[in-house]
C-alpha cells in the first residue's frame, strides 16, 4: 500500500429479520461472500464463504448463522479482514440468500429484515431491503482493491431472483460497475 490512504481494513456484515408468523415455515437468510482474483475480477470467484465455512486464510469468517431469525440481535454476521488478504485477489461480494426450503420467499416475505455494514464502530451503510422486494437474493457490499492496494467500499443492493446456488456462481458477473 502507497500513500497516506489506509482504505478499509476490517468489516462485520450483519443481517437481522423477525420470525415468521405463527404456522409458517421459518424464514432463514444466509450472508455469502466471493472472493475473485485481481487478473480477472468478473469471472467465476476463486472461492465462497457461507454458512458453515470460512476462507482458506481465515480473512472471511462467519460468525454468527440463524436458521429462523430468533436471535437477539444480530442473526447473521460475517467479518472480513480485507487488510490481510492476499494481494491477488481484488474484489470482494457480499451477499444476502434467502433459502428456499418451504417455497419460493421474496424479501417482501421477510417480517423485519435489517442490514449493517461497518468498518469498526463506523456505520459504512444500512438498508432494509425495500427496493429489492421481489428478489429471492441480493449483493449487499462490494470491496475493490485500488492501484494503491486499498480496500474500497461500493454500497448498494442489487437484487437477483435466483435459485441460491445460481446467485453465488453469477453474483458477480452483473455487478453494476
Amino acid at each position: 500500500m502507497n500513500g497516506l490512504n489506509k482504505g478499509i481494513g476490517k468489516v462485520e456484515v450483519a443481517v437481522k429479520w423477525d420470525p415468521s408468523p405463527a404456522g409458517e415455515p421459518p424464514t432463514d437468510l444466509d450472508l455469502v461472500a466471493a472472493t475473485y482474483q485481481g487478473n480477472d475480477p468478473q469471472s467465476d470467484p476463486e472461492y465462497l464463504v457461507y454458512f458453515d465455512s470460512r476462507s482458506p486464510d481465515g480473512t472471511i469468517s462467519l460468525s454468527r448463522d440463524s436458521k429462523d431469525g430468533k436471535g437477539f440481535g444480530w442473526d447473521e454476521v460475517m467479518s472480513l479482514e480485507l487488510d490481510r488478504l492476499s494481494d491477488r485477489y481484488a474484489r470482494v461480494l457480499v451477499g444476502v440468500v434467502i433459502q428456499q426450503r418451504a417455497g419460493e420467499r421474496t424479501f417482501a416475505r421477510v417480517a423485519g429484515p435489517a442490514l449493517r455494514i461497518r468498518e469498526g464502530y463506523d456505520v459504512l451503510a444500512e438498508d432494509d431491503f425495500a427496493h429489492v422486494p421481489r428478489s429471492t437474493a441480493a449483493t449487499v457490499a462490494e470491496f475493490v482493491r485500488d492501484g494503491s492496494g486499498a480496500w474500497t467500499f461500493r454500497p448498494g443492493v442489487q437484487g437477483f431472483e435466483d435459485d441460491p446456488a445460481d446467485f453465488a456462481r453469477i453474483m458477480g458477473r452483473t455487478r453494476r460497475s
